[in-house]
């Protein structure tokens, strides 16, 4: 990180000396450089749409396998699944396959008669297809949330049902209440997950981020920096600003969460 530090303010291609330039690195990321912003673009697109909707699955499949049956332990197993896999390169390279022009998700629209697109081919939905891609990956937010189900008294939930509250009500009235440190911890560990997304956006557009710069991610800007155009000073000061933006996110949850997280002991 030192180093890193330093070499944000230096012009450094790996087969030179580092020259120091102070903050020149940092006036082009913020007045000279559109793939920059577009970078940036893309990655809150992609935090804002796949955090709230990969938590929401998340607690939906958490409260279903939150009742005592039989195998029960094989569904969780189950469910977990997507997250052992979900970030490898070789689900990329299907995900890859399944959205392309000749795809499964085509073939299967052909037969209720509609027609598809090459969603990865296109700029307007590139982007959603890696969005729906971290959605499958709910299973440790989902562990979290489960953990979160299991501490909660029974007695309290019993207690709602006595006063004539229906399920619906007895959730949002008794049980979120008591899991808001669950939905804010993962809330801000998924946040800074999806900020460092790379694999997914780097496997469907050949590191290329396309089409259009649709799925420039950030940290596959960065990569572009460092490792192809071997600016590595320059890649430097966008991973440090990469490192403010996560503070400041997790700053602002942290503030926010004093409105609407109740922890037992309040």
């Amino acid at each position: 990180m030192a180093t890193s530090a330093y070499l944000a303010f230096t012009e450094y291609d790996l087969f030179t000396a580092a020259r120091w330039i102070g903050l020149e690195n940092f006036e082009t990321i913020f007045t000279r450089d559109p793939d920059f912003a577009q970078s940036m673009k893309v990655t809150a697109v992609y935090v804002v749409a796949s955090v709230p909707l990969r938590l929401m699955v998340a607690l939906a499949l958490a409260v279903l396998l939150n009742r005592a049956m039989r195998g029960i332990g094989v569904y969780r197993a189950v469910m977990y699944l997507p997250s052992l896999l979900g970030g490898s390169v070789a689900v990329a390279i299907l995900w890859r396959y399944l959205f392309g022009g000749e795809g499964v998700v085509n073939q299967a629209l052909a037969l209720v008669g509609i027609e598809g697109r090459n969603w990865i081919a296109s700029p307007d939905t590139a982007l959603w297809t890696l969005v729906v891609l971290a959605i499958w990956q709910f299973g440790s937010p989902m562990i979290i949330f489960l953990a979160g189900l299991q501490n909660i008294p029974a007695e309290l939930t019993e207690a709602a049902r006595v006063d004539g509250a229906s399920r619906w009500q007895t959730f949002w009235r008794v049980t979120f209440p008591l899991l808001t440190p669950m939905v804010f911890f993962n809330l801000v560990m998924q946040s800074i997950v999806a900020f460092q997304a790379f694999t997914p956006a780097y496997i469907i557009s050949d590191g290329k981020g396309g089409p259009v710069g649709s799925t420039l991610f950030y940290t596959l800007y960065i990569f572009q920096r460092a490792f192809r155009e071997y600016d590595m000073g320059y890649a430097s000061a966008l991973a440090w600003v990469l490192v403010a933006v996560i503070a400041v996110v997790t700053a602002v949850n942290f503030a926010a969460s004093r409105r609407w997280v109740h922890y037992s002991d309040g």
